[in-house]
């Protein structure tokens, strides 16, 4: 039996006890900086298998890194388990069904990302203990990937600054290497504050915060003409101001979130925003104010490790789906629109996957550079060490991310069997880079290339601190 084989083996060992921990993620679905359960349930289940913990990694609560072993290379694998607001869902569904409406669920795949890096780990290690290869192995609880770039706070706080490499997955339609780039981001929020009057009685004596706002999103809807074409704005109007039309508004708050391909590019696009809401707060004689909620970087992929792990993924070979599996996302497939189905295709797959209701072969190693239309915080580690990422086939060909349809088939057993190839991909091409120092090496050198002089500089300024680090400062404040 070869050595892939073995640690392969090692993860079928912990099967079960990593699929319990990714159903009870699912069903537990915690939002951003908020996973205190969530994370509890990991560090249980890695000190079960005698992982020592750090605990309030950059000062969050529901950050931790375990870790096991010593010498060697520093190998980590990068979980998330924060899940979307509004988006539960009964689990195993074909229908739009909940029987908690409006309450949070795990829209992105964040249960079963967390375990099954965590299974990885694992089985990594009980490898190198069964073999007595040195090396460091590293699992990171990293909250708030959703809306909260966690690992963004991570990597400002050094977290990440002593790994030789980074290994993670997403759960998804296909199983392929990510072999792209993301779009770097900036959230920040925009508060107007302006004078309330009677609309109708003296509406010449009010300055309308409302107005800021609406000014302010005119501006960047003219703007978009002249971003990079790849860039993207979104806002939402997080406080109108009240419901009563008779009032002049005297405050109102948007949330932004500016993105673009390049981290720089970023920082650009967000300083013409706000020069924009500055003009907005001159013409309705308001006050304006800005606060930065978030910010990541965009991926530096590395195609040494992703040739790596494709090898890999075609040694493991398909997930192992059945027919049951295929009848249920064949159902789901039912709810989904053609063009929902060419998008993941044409985006994550392969041409021959546009017929089937579930996707379980390896697909073909993409080395054309292209930006994925999302973000992640995973950009930010991945300036700092060489890292690696795989698409898990989870899911029904076609489920749209952050969608009823993905939290349905979130505990099926289409998704654990996902999540556990997944994991051995993973665990596999962690144990490669411990063999092979020639690996690693290539894969610095490739990333000090892609970086240049440019080196890594955090887009979250030194002031701003998570979200709950800020509610805790302004409720000491105001007692």
């Amino acid at each position: 039996m070869s050595e892939i084989e073995l640690v392969i083996r090692q993860v079928d060992t912990k099967r079960e006890t990593f699929v319990a921990l990714a159903d009870e993620i699912w069903r537990l679905a915690e939002l951003r900086f908020d996973e205190h359960k969530s994370a509890a349930a990991h560090i249980a289940a890695l000190e079960e298998e005698g992982f020592a913990i750090t605990r309030g990694v950059a000062g969050i609560d529901t950050a931790f890194v375990a870790e096991s072993g010593r010498g060697g290379p520093v190998i980590a694998f990068l979980g998330e388990y924060d899940g979307l607001a509004g988006l539960s869902q009964d689990a195993g569904v074909a229908e739009p069904r909940t029987s908690t409406p409006g309450a949070v669920g795990h829209g992105c795949g964040h249960n079963l990302l967390g375990a099954g890096a965590a299974l990885a780990a694992v089985a990594l290690r009980n490898h190198l203990m069964a073999t007595g290869l040195k090396a460091t192995v590293r699992f990171y609880g990293c909250p708030a990937e959703e809306g909260g770039s966690g690992k963004t706070f991570m990597a400002r706080a050094g977290a990440f600054d002593d790994l030789d490499a980074a290994v993670s997955w997403h759960p998804g339609c296909f199983g392929a290497v990510m072999s792209r780039s993301s779009l770097a981001n900036f959230q920040v929020y925009w508060r107007f504050s302006g004078r309330a009057s009677h609309a109708a009685g003296a509406p010449h004596l009010g300055r309308s915060a409302l107005d800021a706002v609406e000014l302010m999103n005119i501006g960047v809807n003219f703007l978009r003409e002249h971003m990079p074409p790849a860039a993207r704005v979104h806002y939402s109007i997080t406080d109108a101001g009240g419901i009563s039309p008779n009032v002049v508004q005297p405050r109102a708050e948007v949330l932004y979130l500016i993105r673009a391909p390049e981290v720089e590019q970023a920082r650009a696009l967000f300083a013409r925003v706000r020069k924009i809401a500055d003009g907005a707060a001159l013409m309705t004689e308001t006050e304006g104010t800005l606060e930065i909620d978030k910010a990541c970087s965009n991926i530096i992929p590395n195609m040494t490790l992703a040739a790596a792990m494709h090898a890999n993924l075609t040694r493991v070979g398909a997930v192992p789906f059945d027919a049951e599996d295929i009848a249920f996302a064949e159902r789901i497939r039912r709810t989904l629109t053609p063009d929902d189905i060419a998008h993941a295709v044409e985006t994550y797959g392969t041409p021959d996957a546009a017929g089937a209701a579930l996707y379980g072969a390896p697909v073909p190693l993409e080395r054309t550079p292209r930006v994925l239309g999302g973000s992640t915080d995973v950009g930010d580690v991945s300036w700092i060490v060489p890292t690696v990422q795989m698409w898990g086939a989870c899911f029904a060909v076609g489920t749209p991310g952050h969608s009823w349809q993905l939290v349905a088939q979130g505990m099926t057993p289409a998704a654990h069997k996902g999540m556990v190839h997944a994991a051995k991909v993973m665990a596999a091409t962690a144990l490669d880079m411990i063999r092979d120092p020639e690996l690693l090496a290539r894969a610095k050198a490739e990333l000090k290339e892609r970086t240049g002089d440019r080196g890594y500089h955090c887009p979250i300024p030194e002031d701003v601190v998570p979200a709950p680090l800020r509610r805790a400062v302004a409720a000491g404040a105001s007692r």
